[in-house]
């Protein structure tokens, strides 16, 4: 869009549609992270080659425990963002501020949903019992 306003007068050539791609960037950004929780690939680095189920699953809870730390964060840091910004707006595109903001809380709490999953199922594989 913003090369079709500068060459074009289709579009008013303010500098509107820069902030509108951040605010999208952003957006995309935290989606991304959503579904790379949901997925166990967000950040997700194999140490060990070879655990036992049991093993492989202890290691998850304890990732999955530091993720909800951080998911935490995002959540109650992401309120008191969003809070700033909810009587706020952008400068150009006139937006309201707390649309953009309202993504870290929304991140969070996709985050520990996702998590709660993972969590229930490395726990059944945990505390299995083992056939005798």
């Amino acid at each position: 869009m913003q090369i079709v306003s500068r060459y074009t007068d289709l579009i008013p050539p303010y500098i509107w549609t820069e902030e509108l791609a951040r605010f999208v960037f952003i957006w995309m950004i935290m989606i991304g992270a959503m579904l790379g929780v949901r997925e166990v690939a967000h950040f997700n680095v194999d140490i060990w080659a070879r655990l036992t189920p049991r093993g492989e699953a202890a290691l998850n809870l304890v990732t999955q425990l530091a993720t909800l730390v951080f998911a935490l964060v995002f959540v109650f840091s992401g309120i008191e963002f969003t809070r700033f910004a909810i009587f706020r707006i952008s400068e150009l595109a006139e937006l309201p501020l707390w649309v953009i903001h309202v993504a870290w809380p929304l991140t969070g709490l996709a985050r520990i949903v996702f998590l709660g999953e993972q969590f229930v199922d490395n726990a059944r594989i945990l505390f299995a019992r083992q056939p005798a």
